[in-house]
């Protein structure tokens, strides 16, 4: 079994072996999570494991120099995680344990080139994501959600707790940690107590972040007309990231009726640059926040014989222009979800829906029982009716320039620790000129 104690090391840029990893770094041998980047130097994207604080291995060089010693890997030379996604689960962990075999030899096995300094990283979307679908599975978010809107006694609808309630979001507005989004402009109500009164065009006074984590559906796809079944969940489940799903409330008050979000959640989403595997989180498993599912008990296809979720801390820190550093305003945690992402996954093709390699699914607004877990900015103001404390600030939804951090990390006595890397993008005022950044995904204001 291979050794993946933390070594803590003084940070230097060699090839000094075995590569130096603090104890406290997020990147840890029990993580190697996945990412597509580039350099200035090597401007060409390529698939890439973070290792440590310091270096990130690049799977093109190593996988074309043979030394993983697990046979052909063409899907590691790719510039997107999209072939190695469509692999089965059963080489997902078969490349991993290559990995983890090298970086754990006497000898450095690798080429000269086959690491890069984390400082020169150009981080992109690690695939191209064909479908994407939000959520809407924290019992406490929805709760909170139902009695601002219908009051105590109807806060949950009828369906809730009999299925994972999601809706089609877009994937083309889906973007990668490090830009810029800008406020959206839509229709809203011109009158907030009279919806008679129609409606105006305006741009988005109610901005809102939701806390969120999202899987990458993985592996061969099921035929139309097939479903996931239950056993077989996570053998479609290729990894995690830590997901900024962007709100406009007023724009989604306006025209929620009857069919959902429209408008008021196409405009951006925003993800971390690692996929983390789920071999990297199963020494963090454990209960969800409802602890069981019996009141009502799911129908047979939803019930998960291994029901539970994954002890990952969550995080949401703003910062203004006028602050020097970012203020926590959220500390939550994914298992604060009831419907888990197995349940997602499997709801989602029991219409005989294909689910392919790169498809998105956001877990939801991740709330938990106290204020401060609480994961938006709608349940923080509770409305509108408090101001949020931001630092020595204060507001209730987002200004232009604030800055919106979001992160996840695993911490457990005897295992190192596992992060996502930061999400991170900054709200600029409606009308603002995008241009690419230099990260695929990556926009900028002009």
């Amino acid at each position: 079994m291979i050794n993946i104690s933390l070594v803590p090391l003084i940070k230097i840029y060699t090839m000094t072996w075995p590569i130096p990893i603090s104890a406290d770094s997020p990147f840890s041998l029990q993580n190697i999570p996945y990412g597509v980047y580039s350099t200035e130097a090597d401007p060409s994207p390529r698939i890439g494991v973070p290792v440590g604080d310091d270096f990130v291995l690049n799977l093109r060089v190593i996988s074309q120099s043979g030394c993983l010693n697990c046979g052909s890997t063409p899907y590691l030379e790719a510039d997107s995680l999209n072939p190695f996604m469509e692999q089965t689960a059963d080489v997902w962990k078969t490349v991993r344990a290559a990995i983890l075999s090298a970086l754990g030899s006497d000898m450095n096995p690798f080429p000269a080139n086959a690491l890069d300094k984390s400082s020169e990283v150009i981080n992109h979307l690690p695939c191209t994501i064909g479908d994407y679908t939000d959520f809407y599975s924290s019992r406490e978010h929805a709760t909170n959600v139902g009695i601002m809107f219908r009051g105590k006694e109807n806060a949950l609808q009828p369906n809730w707790l009999h299925l994972p309630v999601g809706y089609h979001g877009r994937a083309s507005s889906v973007y990668l940690t490090g830009g810029d989004v800008v406020r959206p402009s839509g229709q809203l109500q011109k009158d907030k107590d009279d919806p008679k009164q129609g409606s105006v065009y305006g741009a988005c006074r109610l901005c809102d972040f939701e806390l969120e984590m999202a899987v990458f559906v993985g592996g061969p796809e099921n035929a139309p007309g097939s479903t996931v079944s239950m056993d077989g969940a996570m053998d479609r489940i290729f990894g995690f990231v830590v997901m900024n799903d962007w709100s406009a409330r007023d724009i989604q008050k306006w025209e929620y009726v009857p069919l959902g979000p429209f408008g008021a959640k196409n405009w951006a989403t925003t993800i971390s640059p690692w996929v983390v595997t789920p071999m990297a989180l199963e020494p963090f498993k454990c209960a969800t926040s409802a602890g069981e599912q019996t009141n009502p008990v799911p129908l047979d296809y939803l019930k998960d014989p291994e029901y539970g979720s994954y002890d990952i801390n969550l995080g949401v820190d703003i910062q203004s222009p006028a602050m020097s550093e970012p203020a926590r305003v959220v500390t939550s945690n994914f298992k604060n979800l009831y419907w888990n992402v197995k349940q997602q996954l499997v709801h989602h093709s029991v219409t005989g829906c294909n689910m392919r390699a790169g498809d998105l699914l956001g877990s939801g607004t991740i709330s938990g029982q106290t204020e401060d877990s609480f994961g938006s900015m709608l349940e923080q103001c509770w409305k509108g009716t408090k101001e949020v404390k931001v630092g020595d600030e204060t507001r209730k939804f987002l200004k232009d320039g604030d800055t919106v951090f979001m992160t996840g990390l695993c911490q457990k006595e005897g295992y190192g620790n596992v992060g996502f890397g930061e999400c991170k993008a900054r709200v600029v005022p409606a009308g603002t000129k995008l241009v690419p950044g230099k990260g695929k995904g990556v926009w900028l204001s002009e």
